[in-house]
């Protein structure tokens, strides 16, 4: 998707900032909708999902944290979620993303990133989704948490289908240990060590059946998903 034809929703509360990228994104050609709080905004997103959610964090009425969540939760596809905001910890990171956003942008920024942000998160493959994630012939229901292969229903310990989905969101991208580890159990993981455990339960629901292995170790790094046709 070129930048001419995205269609953002931008909330933030700040007019001078909803000015700036206002003129920004006009001298771009992008169509853009501003609401400045955040329950009027989560009711256009849900009315009229945008391409993408440029969201700030401290919003009146609905913070940026609790509408991304809300917006997950109602939503009937995936809208893709640039969070803006002048929160650089890792921990204010994490939090984002654990409550949904796809990208996280620091105050101040420069005008050419975001717009290549916006760009980025609208070509992935989920943008403009409904809740049915396909790759290759795998399918995951984020909505009724149950997933098929080549027509097939896996059958899935709850953990095991928890990291299908983290790694079918993330596809193609490599989940790393610490990811997959921090999306399961947050700040507070076993004292055991169960990751491994549950990959192995996954592989044998998602691979054993079948000829080709679609969950893949990248040595070093992490896990993935390679599509299977």
């Amino acid at each position: 998707m070129t930048a001419s034809r995205l269609r953002l929703l931008v909330i933030e509360d700040n007019p001078l900032l909803r000015a700036q990228l206002d003129g920004l994104l006009s001298a771009e050609g992008i169509e853009a909708d501003f609401a400045g709080d955040g329950l009027s905004g989560l009711q256009m997103a849900l009315s009229s999902p945008p391409d993408v959610l440029v969201l700030d964090l401290g919003l009146p009425g609905l913070d940026g944290l609790r509408l991304c969540e809300r917006l997950r939760a109602e939503a009937d596809r995936h809208v893709p979620v640039l969070m803006l905001t002048a929160r650089d910890a890792l921990e204010d990171k994490l939090q984002g993303f654990r409550a949904g956003a796809d990208d996280y942008l620091v105050k101040p920024f420069a005008g050419a990133e975001l717009l290549a942000r916006c760009i980025a998160l609208s070509q992935r493959h989920r943008a403009g989704q409904t809740h049915v994630l396909r790759i290759g012939t795998l399918q995951v229901d984020r909505r009724n948490g149950r997933a098929q292969r080549d027509g097939r229903d896996l059958d899935l310990h709850a953990t095991s289908y928890q990291i299908l989905l983290a790694l079918a969101e993330a596809w193609p991208r490599t989940l790393t240990r610490s990811e997959l580890i921090q999306q399961l159990w947050g700040d507070a993981p076993p004292e055991s060590y169960p990751l491994r455990t549950h990959l192995y339960l996954l592989r044998q629901a998602l691979d054993k059946p079948f000829a080709m292995p679609m969950l893949k170790t990248v040595h070093g790094v992490g896990f993935r998903l390679e599509a299977d046709a």
